[in-house]
């Protein structure tokens, strides 16, 4: 039970630290994508080959499979991001399907669509949570700094905040590459817990499931990205027993939560000390009414 206990967390966190970086495209620029899963494959490959084929150390090897990532998602979004609205939905999905068959078809280096066998189980619990926290950190300082306050007014209005001096092509940009990063040390990470990939771990099963934890949590909330990831991991993991069904229960939670509370779980709210207050007072204020 421990070591399943300790599984659990560490594909937890593994999770969280993918639909922040999704959450920080989607939720706070505006820019909805389907092909991040590709950048989580990237990430993955990257870390299995550095430490299997060339003995680098897993922290090192984690770290350079995001900045590949990274590399990758700049080179794709300097033609892509021109686009706006649906039209970039349609071709990151396009993108990430077409890094997973790359992938898949470059035998002599990832070897193909058998696998790669044989990585070094370096994702413990503690390696896990202690790259959630201080990525949720980062992100929390990116997110509430100038950077943050560009996205978030390149989503509400593009038009607007150029008018006001913004360069929203290259914020556009910085928040991909960024998100990118994240998919890939989360791709990294799910490597060392795995110790065995395939290209279609990563296909757009997977995207999805990154954009729905991030909706399911509320669009443009940091705490609701994690809290929405927490929720639908434990649905999935509570339900393995009964495997045949376990999907269907997940997807009855999301049409649920989408129905009840289409703005998602926390909204644009943050789960803070004053929220939490805010909340007391006014079901107190509303029951006291009520009397």
């Amino acid at each position: 039970m421990d070591g399943y206990f300790s599984g659990v967390i560490t594909l937890l966190s593994i999770n969280c630290i993918a639909a922040l970086g999704v959450s920080l495209l989607t939720g706070f620029t505006g820019i909805f994508t389907l092909g991040h899963a590709g950048y989580m494959a990237i990430g993955a490959y990257a870390a299995a080959i550095l430490t299997i084929e060339y003995s680098i150390h897993f922290i090192p090897a984690i770290i350079v499979g995001g900045i590949l990532a990274m590399i990758c998602a700049y080179l794709i979004g300097i033609p892509t991001l021109k686009l706006v609205g649906d039209y970039y939905t349609i071709a990151s999905l396009g993108l990430g399907e077409a890094i997973r068959l790359i992938i898949e078809n470059w035998n002599s280096l990832t070897r193909g669509a058998r696998g790669y066998p044989g990585i070094e189980p370096y994702t413990s619990m503690p390696v896990a949570i202690t790259f959630l926290v201080i990525m949720t950190v980062a992100m929390f300082f990116l997110i509430n700094g100038r950077y943050g306050r560009a996205f978030k007014a390149c989503r509400d209005d593009d038009i607007a905040a150029s008018l006001l001096g913004f360069d929203t092509f290259r914020c556009r940009i910085f928040s991909l590459v960024i998100s990118a990063f994240y998919c890939g040390v989360a791709g990294a990470l799910a490597a060392g817990y795995m110790t065995f990939i395939q290209p279609v771990m990563f296909d757009t099963t997977k995207s999805n499931e990154l954009v729905s934890v991030v909706v399911f949590g509320g669009l443009g909330s940091m705490s609701g990205c994690l809290l929405g990831t927490t929720i639908l991991t434990l649905v999935t993991e509570i339900f393995r027993p009964i495997a045949q069904y376990r999907m269907l229960i997940y997807g009855l939670v999301l049409v649920l939560i989408m129905v009840l509370r289409p703005e998602g779980i926390m909204g644009t709210n943050e789960l803070t000390p004053k929220y939490i207050k805010s909340l007391y007072y006014k079901r107190f204020h509303l029951k006291r009414g009520c009397h």
